[in-house]
């Protein structure tokens, strides 16, 4: 029996026909926000998407989650196609979007998410219980009888991310959730989003412009700009995929507490294969550090053997690993915090 998936596109295209504003002569060029994007996510699978602004990250969700029809292609979601059975979709799926205000100001947290609890059906018994829980995972439950204008920004989107899964969805869409939240509130967002992965067939897609975030929490992730998926991998193996060298970084120490002499460098220098090495003495610590980069991981045991005989200790080893955001620089140009201006469709 093949892997089911929760989500899966096939040549999924959407193009927004080009506009006539008034005072000018000529509709605007039209957008391609989707050009042929396949993707397969699994069930269970926590699947996050990068992108900058006007990627097509909103474009995606909003067809997936049956808000927008495609031009072409097709979408599947629990199996399901999202332009031939929009409504046993919604019955199956949810979504939480950052920043977005839900429900009516005049209304109570308590109210509000009894009144999101009903439109899914959820039964008297169940949603009471489960709003409370939600509530205490998110430390709002002292606000359970607050008017919703009353809140704060952060509050609101705790009552938001609660919203989500006040309907224990199969698949859930989170669109920024933990944005407008402190540190302590977003850490504890994501510890639920862990948990509730733990349970069976349940899958998440995530964007997302916080990196740690996506890679503490995804299983694979896709980068997507201009309406193309660029990269889908792992973040672990994704981050190997770009990296042109290996890094090491070494603390070692000679006998006396002396300097690491200039020489020992030289002879590193003269190993086949070392690509850059640079040293910094460490004067509070009586060490040196040294900064390797090699072509291949396995030189590192040629590097070793050669500083230990010439009677220097290596107190410690550590690879340097690249990080999520040199793997989206280098495939899209540029970091996620220079792409936030200037957003549209995306």
């Amino acid at each position: 029996m093949g892997k089911r998936f929760a989500i899966q596109t096939l040549e999924l295209t959407r193009l927004f026909k080009g506009k006539k504003r008034r005072r000018e002569k000529h509709p605007s060029k039209p957008v391609l926000a989707l050009d042929r994007v396949d993707l397969q996510i699994e069930e269970g699978e926590l699947f996050g998407i990068l992108g900058p602004n006007g990627a097509g990250k909103t474009t995606l969700i909003k067809i997936l989650t049956t808000l927008l029809l495609p031009t072409s292609g097709q979408a599947l979601v629990d199996g399901l196609d999202v332009e031939k059975d929009p409504s046993a979709i919604r019955t199956r799926i949810n979504m939480v979007s950052g920043g977005e205000h839900s429900g009516y100001g005049i209304l109570t947290v308590r109210e509000t998410l009894w009144m999101f609890s009903q439109f899914y059906g959820v039964p008297y018994g169940v949603a009471k219980k489960r709003i409370k829980e939600l509530l205490e995972i998110v430390h709002l439950e002292e606000e359970i009888d607050t008017k919703i204008y009353k809140l704060s920004t952060g509050m609101r989107q705790k009552m938001n991310f609660v919203r989500g899964f006040v309907s224990d969805p199969k698949i859930i869409f989170l669109d920024e959730p933990t944005l407008g939240l402190d540190v302590g509130a977003a850490r504890d967002c994501r510890k639920f989003i862990k948990e509730w992965m733990k349970r069976e067939g349940k899958t998440v897609l995530l964007t997302t412009h916080h990196m740690p975030e996506a890679e503490e929490l995804c299983h694979r992730l896709a980068i997507i700009d201009h309406g193309k998926i660029l990269a889908c991998d792992s973040p672990e193996n994704l981050k190997h995929k770009v990296q042109a060298e290996t890094v090491y970084l070494l603390e070692v120490g000679v006998q006396d507490f002396e300097p690491l002499p200039l020489e020992i460098v030289g002879n590193l220098k003269q190993i086949a294969g070392v690509k850059v090495i640079s040293h910094h003495q460490r004067r509070d610590r009586e060490s040196t550090e040294l900064r390797i980069a090699l072509k291949e991981e396995s030189l590192i045991s040629i590097v070793i053997e050669k500083i230990s005989q010439n009677h220097t200790r290596i107190l410690s080893l550590q690879k340097e690993e690249p990080s999520l955001e040199e793997v989206f620089i280098r495939l899209v140009g540029k970091g996620l915090e220079e792409t936030e201006e200037g957003s549209g469709e995306n």
